[in-house]
């Protein structure tokens, strides 16, 4: 019985330590092991057997990007302005065992190299370079720590300024400025509009003027096409009248007695003198007789 349960005892814990020592490594991580305290390995995903207490899990380490927002640091600038930058730096670890055995903490190297990194970046540019030259700033603190911490086996994917805080008075004098700006701004927009205004209003009447002289001088043209086509007219019928009373053959009976009827349409209008021709006089004097003729 004895014996029965010493071999119990024996096999539950050699089932314990070989269950104790099975390792599952999950996805996006790796385990760096040692087998008597030097590195033997690195686990990546899936199933891996550990030999007890010959081998160690040195570090479990996650593959995943990680964000590290550091807190404000002190800069000050070529013209001696002192204000804070805080930033954001994007960063993967992308060899397990450079990782562990490289630096001793990684995190504390990553931010005291960014703070001095960007003091000498923020040294070399004035205030207003420094406020409006984030990209700048950005690609070069992630190049200088990306080039550092390759021996770490770290990866600097992105690195992002996030706030710049000036000093309180600069701040008031960059608020004056820009509502100074502002204002100047708005100013030089309503005198651009006022401008334009008058443009528009003055070339308005230009063009109405230039319309109503064309207009006038279209009414001319046709009023005077009008007067030439009714004199032309006027010609072209006396002109046919002759050319038919000649065709006809009148004799000089015919002329006088048109004449008589010219004389009496010019004797009932106001004309308080008229001269009558002789042929006329004697043409009233035969019209006269014939019509006493005609009488008796």
């Amino acid at each position: 019985m004895i014996k029965f349960i010493i071999i119990f005892i024996a096999v539950a814990f050699l089932v314990w330590l070989l269950v104790s020592n099975i390792r599952i490594v999950p996805q996006a991580r790796a385990y760096v092991v040692e087998r008597l305290g030097a590195y033997y390995g690195t686990w990546q995903v899936g199933l891996h057997f550990k030999i007890p207490v010959i081998d160690k899990i040195s570090r479990k380490v996650s593959l995943k990007e990680k964000v590290i927002d550091f807190p404000p640091q002190p800069v000050i600038t070529k013209d001696n302005v002192t204000m804070e930058i805080d930033t954001v730096v994007y960063f993967q670890i992308t060899d397990p065992k450079l990782y562990t055995y490289g630096v001793e903490s990684p995190m504390d190297a990553i931010e005291n190299l960014t703070a001095t990194t960007l003091r000498n970046i923020i040294g070399e540019l004035e205030l207003d370079e420094s406020l409006t030259s984030r990209e700048h700033i950005n690609t070069k603190i992630r190049m200088v720590l990306d080039e550092a911490t390759d021996p770490w086996g770290i990866k600097i994917n992105r690195v992002e300024v996030k706030n710049i805080t000036p000093p309180k008075d600069i701040q008031v004098a960059m608020e004056k400025q820009m509502r100074a700006e502002r204002e100047r701004r708005e100013a030089i927009l309503i005198a651009e509009g006022e401008k334009k205004s008058q443009i528009l209003i003055a070339e308005g009447k230009k063009e109405a003027a230039i319309l109503q002289a064309e207009a006038k001088k279209q009414t001319a043209i046709k009023e005077a096409e009008g007067q030439s086509e009714a004199i032309l007219m006027i010609n072209r019928a006396t002109a046919d009248g002759l050319k038919l009373i000649k065709d006809a053959g009148a004799d000089d009976a015919v002329i006088k007695l048109k004449s008589l009827e010219a004389f009496q349409k010019a004797a009932d209008g106001q004309a308080t003198k008229i001269i009558i021709p002789s042929e006329i006089q004697g043409l009233a004097g035969l019209a006269s007789s014939v019509k006493e003729f005609i009488k008796e």
